[in-house]
């Protein structure tokens, strides 16, 4: 797969992903508040990155920029309000790497993510595989010989439920290390988490950003990120493929799309709004903490990020054996 920091590069590629409309020209959106769609509660890491973003494309387009959470049903409260929308500009969805998972992890799922119009990645990272303190485990190689030592016993919490991302980093790791484990659907990763600090589970995958602080100051043990390079919010956790773990690097990402159809001038003028954004002194140094880079990639780029990570996670179900629900 990848590396998604070096996406900014790929930013004129070719992406399956085709945004129709004019030629580009300047762009006012001025005219009335844009609204950005979130489609998980308020509080979360997806929820908080667009608040941010909001604020500084507020100020950029010289317009209201409004975020609305509307969780639930695998977003597709989000999805419908996103394409029931006008192409105009003035709807955009805020989503996670989570959105992609859902397509191919829902049967006869009614939204395709291929005839969404790409804006914009705006942060990219990875996730973080942690244990419980109590589990006694310093490495994966520790967390590995355990499962094998207890085969069935180990347990990995998932936030999202089953087929979600986090779940499926879970098998993508049971899968590639040999491992008999026991999934725990959760709701949310907040909860899952809440388990792991009071030692109801074992272990667990989540976005950087919400684990950083839980591993520096040891409610948790950091055990592997899953990118392609160690993460400068905790230089001494190895990625996984140090740990040993094979050909495991996984991104979670957040970004911007619009309702399908929206016109290329309209994309382009939102992804330039929203690179302007992300390269803001302040906004670089609010991600860097958290462990995410600043993106601010093209429609194209975007696009085929999601065509990657779609075709990505639908090879995981496959070869994980997960029936579609």
């Amino acid at each position: 797969m990848q590396n998604r920091f070096r996406l900014v590069a790929a930013a004129a590629l070719a992406t399956t992903l085709i945004v129709h409309g004019a030629p580009a020209r300047a762009q006012n959106f001025s005219d009335r508040p844009i609204k950005m769609i979130v489609g998980v509660a308020a509080g979360g890491a997806t929820d908080v990155t667009a608040r941010v973003i909001a604020q500084k494309l507020s100020e950029s387009l010289k317009t209201p920029v409004i975020v609305e959470n509307k969780p639930g049903g695998f977003f597709e409260p989000a999805y419908r309000e996103l394409t029931s929308a006008a192409p105009d500009g003035h709807t955009v969805f805020m989503i996670s790497a989570a959105i992609v998972v859902a397509q191919p992890a829902r049967k006869n799922y009614p939204f395709d993510i291929r005839k969404m119009t790409p804006i914009s990645e705006v942060s990219s990272g990875p996730f973080i595989l942690t244990a419980r303190k109590s589990l006694n485990i310093k490495s994966v190689a520790d967390l590995v010989a355990y499962g094998k030592a207890n085969p069935g016993k180990l347990t990995f919490g998932s936030g999202g439920g089953a087929g979600s991302s986090l779940s499926l980093c879970a098998e993508l790791f049971r899968l590639k290390a040999g491992l008999k484990i026991v999934n725990v659907p959760y709701k949310g990763a907040a909860n899952a988490l809440t388990d792991l600090m009071g030692n109801s589970i074992d272990a667990m995958f989540d976005a950087l950003p919400v684990e950083v602080e839980q591993v520096k100051s040891g409610n948790v043990v950091g055990l592997a990120v899953t990118g392609a390079k160690r993460s400068p919010a905790l230089p001494d956790v190895p990625t996984m493929m140090e740990a040993g773990i094979k050909d495991y690097e996984t991104y979670n990402y957040f970004g911007l799309i619009a309702p399908p159809n929206t016109p290329k001038n309209i994309a382009k003028a939102l992804s330039d709004a929203t690179a302007k954004a992300v390269a803001l002194p302040e906004i670089k140094a609010l991600f860097e903490k958290q462990g995410m880079a600043p993106i601010g990639s093209d429609p194209d780029a975007f696009g085929k990020v999601l065509g990657e990570d779609l075709q990505r996670w639908t090879d995981v179900i496959k070869d994980a054996g997960i029936t579609p629900q």
